[in-house]
């Protein structure tokens, strides 16, 4: 027995060490171990890992109040705040960062829109570039930007225009600002096209919101001088009562399914860790409202709206958002938000890292995220198909 057991083996032995092949004369040739393992290593390809889960934040170390868009060439671009370099961001002060991703969830920094030398600079003297919004009209980038400083008496939006979401950009200046509009805060626009083909802006912050109608090109108030006269309010207060934390500001509008759903974020956008920010959305048959909440209440109001995100023991101050859709038609908020893992910074604005969450959407077509809170574990990643 022992000895068939060992003849069986030696069989085996020879198999696993020589490998059999026939050329095309059929011919058989022998072909040692070592060959097959040459063999079988130049027939095989190595690919990337796939990713198949994603844990946020997805960029630091900042992008606040993020603004996104899909370029004909399969990359989606984020655009930022002005950034001043103090939160250990290598690449210094960037004017309207932009941030360059093939998945949504790898990003990496791509430039900015301005320079120092070539920045806007009409509005009150060292104004900010703040709360950027990109948006395609036709076949052209316009990007909307707020002029800013902390208390500014008079900030304005300004927009300026490019083939390409990285550039080069074309400053058109100023669109309005607060003392030629009539609307106190004017910052924090929010710029779309409507099912009727015309485009449309809301903007405001912290007291009411108001809207207009744009040129068709969207680089000039339909309306000229008299849209003082033709701005529709559309959420919070009118703009003569003072900052009121319960109103609203970087609204963000989409249009589903017969609706236009505007997202607003409440609280205290950039105290750190204490930051009190978060999102909620209401909605309308009409570009310009009225819109009203789940409940039924007109957003002409404070503390309105169907919650869909809030701070929780992880992130602080989600908010700021905007909406893109992937491959599979799913919707993601983008938006920022502090980790609370990290250590509080001093100041007013610390660094706010860029998130995102998927849409969930209810049985009465109101949207959150997944428990209505940033997401701070594992995520399946958004579908892309690379084509």
């Amino acid at each position: 027995m022992k000895n068939i057991l060992s003849f069986i083996v030696f069989v085996l032995g020879l198999i696993l060490i020589t490998a059999c092949t026939i050329d095309e004369s059929g011919t058989t040739t022998e072909i040692s171990s070592e060959q097959t393992s040459e063999i079988t290593s130049e027939e095989t390809t190595t690919t990337e890992p796939i990713i198949s889960t994603y844990t946020n934040p997805v960029y630091e170390p900042i992008l606040a109040d993020p603004s996104i868009v899909r370029d004909d060439d399969g990359y989606f671009y984020a655009f930022g705040t002005q950034d001043y370099g103090q939160w250990g961001d290598f690449f210094g002060t960037a004017y309207t960062p932009i941030l360059k991703s093939s998945n949504l969830v790898d990003w990496e920094y791509a430039g900015s829109a301005f320079t120092l030398q070539n920045r806007p600079i009409w509005g009150t003297p060292n104004a900010g570039l703040w709360a950027p919004d990109i948006v395609k009209i036709g076949e052209t980038y316009n990007l909307y930007y707020s002029l800013s400083t902390w208390g500014d008496p008079n900030p304005g939006i300004g927009v300026a225009t490019a083939s390409h979401p990285l550039g080069p950009w074309t400053d058109h200046g100023k669109l309005l600002d607060s003392s030629s509009i009539g609307v106190n805060n004017s910052i924090d626009p929010a710029v779309f096209v409507g099912e009727d083909d015309k485009v449309y802006m809301i903007w405001g912050s912290f007291r009411g919101l108001y809207g207009v109608e744009l040129t068709d090109d969207g680089l000039a108030l339909k309306d000229g001088n008299q849209a003082i006269n033709m701005k529709v309010h559309v959420a919070g207060l009118d703009t003569s009562t003072g900052w009121n934390g319960a109103t609203y500001e970087g609204a963000y509008v989409i249009n589903k399914d017969g609706y236009y759903y505007l997202f607003v974020s409440s609280g205290s956008c950039c105290n750190g860790h204490s930051s009190s920010y978060h999102v909620k959305v209401s909605r309308s048959t009409s570009p310009l409202g009225p819109y009203y909440d789940d409940q039924g209440k007109s957003m002409l109001d404070t503390n309105r709206g169907y919650t869909v995100m809030v701070g929780s023991g992880y992130f602080a101050g989600p908010g700021h958002n905007s909406i893109i859709q992937d491959d599979a038609d799913n919707y993601w908020i983008v938006y920022h938000a502090y980790d609370l893992q990290e250590p509080a910074y001093f100041g007013n604005s610390p660094r706010r890292s860029l998130m995102i969450d998927k849409l969930i959407w209810n049985e009465d077509g109101w949207p959150s995220v997944r428990g209505k809170m940033p997401s701070n574990n594992e995520q399946d990643v958004p579908v892309i198909i690379d084509e």
